[in-house]
């Protein structure tokens, strides 16, 4: 890696490692005329592949694709009720998220924590019981695997998204290869070697494969078609299945079942129910009666020739949103920030990187970029993670994100060698499980990484977040001061920072 240069403005004004097409001297036009989307290669893209939009393709190719998800996840339900070992059920059931897409985001929790052991246990009760008719629907015109979001609230579009990237993954490997080895000179590709690529029904196990692919550090980097990408929500999602219930006991053919419907809807809802409790009652009534999930299913196919008009806009739309938000971070950075090359540790790097970042937004109105106002939602986990990053693009150290040694992924990590490693862990303060992860999640990050150097950062966007830190910083005993380091906590908030000209 390149020695950093004195300011973060002497690199940052030059864009040309922020998208694929610029990291990898592509015209842009060659990704249109591909259908590839052109993807941030500094901080993940909301989008999500969406099933339906393969089912519904008239792409034969995709069509195909969708055909073998339901393929392999008839194998699953056939081997669901079985006394599997353990290597089993994490070789079938469990994946990791393919990172490598840059799609995708994480509200809370540590990214890239993929569908590990606790997805692989639903998956396999639900095959059990309520997705027991996978396979041999009868009301819809195909098996889907967003039925499982539908009857679940612990599954969501990433988690979709997810199994359905991991199910594609040779696709997505060979159409990105080939793009390559026509547009990318080779000196920025090289050979990886992709594991659970491909699935043999002879052997009944995942195989490794290799393909040459664009070289973005020590990784690679996946292409995908913007024909299979959605923002916000699936085509079939649970949230609009929810909000339209009542359409739905009127599409059941059967009086007595509507009758049946309508009648344990009713037991679930006290006298003058809140919005809240509607909604967790007719939660528990698809729960009860998951064949409403098949006429919910049924009518999104009926109107399925608009999911590729609607999906479409939403990605071309979030492509253009991305590039604005960040080149606004990018101008916004040059201009206020100033990280000095110096000889010093890992530790003093991602401290002083850290203190930088946080002093930029509190009282250089970089709150603005991540806490947007004008009724726009906060910045993600993910996209603070991505924002910092632009800090870290030159570092003398080797940087990377989402480095996972065992214990999960953490955020950042540094290091010169085997000796020198610091951590940087980001958290927002809303997070449910901030008390938790302030006591336990950086030491058991550091076990894994050989090291005992780390800080963590919290995000707080309002009066009530920083109470809530002020007051988890208590009860674990861990109060920050100037000496301390290892916990940062940054006032993002949009209410406490008047202007200079009215104070």
């Amino acid at each position: 890696m390149a020695s950093p240069p004195d300011t973060l403005g002497s690199w940052v004004a030059d864009e040309g490692e922020l998208w694929f097409s610029d990291r990898f001297n592509v015209d842009p036009a060659a990704l249109v005329e591909y259908g590839a989307y052109d993807i941030s290669v500094v901080t993940d893209t909301p989008l999500f592949v969406d099933p339906f939009l393969l089912f519904n393709s008239e792409n034969d190719k995709y069509q195909a694709l969708h055909e073998q998800m339901l393929d392999y996840l008839r194998f699953l339900k056939e081997k669901a009720s079985l006394p599997l070992p353990e290597g089993l059920v994490q070789n079938w059931f469990a994946f990791h998220e393919v990172k490598q897409n840059w799609l995708g985001f994480t509200e809370d929790g540590n990214a890239g924590h993929g569908l590990g052991a606790g997805f692989a246990r639903d998956l396999r009760d639900a095959f059990q019981n309520l997705l027991r008719d996978f396979g041999q629907e009868t009301i819809t015109d195909s098996s889907h695997l967003e039925k499982l979001a539908l009857l679940s609230d612990r599954v969501g579009r990433d988690t979709i998204s997810d199994f359905a990237t991991n199910l594609i993954k040779h696709y997505l490997c060979t159409y990105t290869e080939e793009f390559a080895k026509k547009h990318i000179d080779a000196e920025l590709c090289d050979t990886f070697a992709v594991t659970k690529a491909v699935f043999s029904y002879a052997t009944e196990s995942w195989a490794t494969r290799q393909y040459v692919l664009p070289r973005l550090g020590k990784d690679f980097v996946l292409l995908t078609p913007i024909y299979m990408l959605t923002k916000d929500e699936t085509w079939i999602n649970r949230p609009e299945m929810l909000a339209r219930f009542n359409a739905l006991p009127d599409a059941l053919p059967d009086a007595e079942l509507r009758a049946q419907v309508n009648n344990y809807l009713e037991s679930q809802l006290g006298f003058d129910p809140t919005p809240k409790e509607v909604m967790a009652a007719r939660a528990k009534t698809v729960k009860a009666f998951p064949e409403l999930a098949d006429y919910y299913i049924a009518m999104k196919e009926d109107d399925g020739d608009r999911a590729r008009e609607v999906s479409l806009a939403k990605a071309e739309d979030t492509q253009a949103l991305l590039r604005d938000q960040v080149r606004l971070a990018i101008h916004d950075l040059q201009a206020k920030t100033n990280l000095f090359a110096q000889p010093w540790t890992s530790y003093d790097e991602a401290a002083e990187a850290v203190e930088i970042f946080k002093d930029y937004v509190e009282h250089q109105d970089g709150y603005t970029v991540i806490n947007r106002g004008a009724g726009q939602p906060f910045a993600t986990e993910r996209e603070v993670q991505g924002f910092f990053g632009l800090l870290l693009q030159r570092s003398n150290f080797d940087a990377n994100r989402e480095v996972n040694n065992g214990r999960g992924a953490v955020d950042f990590k540094l290091s010169m060698g085997a000796s020198d490693k610091s951590l940087i862990e980001f958290k927002l303060a809303k997070s449910s499980s901030l008390k938790r992860n302030v006591r336990n999640q950086l030491a058991i990050y550091e076990k894994a990484n050989k090291t005992n150097q780390s800080v963590m950062v919290v995000i707080a966007y309002t009066e009530a977040d920083m109470d809530k830190v002020d007051r988890v910083l208590r009860e674990v005993g861990t109060i920050p001061t100037a000496v301390s380091r290892s916990i940062v906590v940054i006032d993002a908030r949009a209410d406490n920072k008047p202007s200079a000209s009215t104070v």
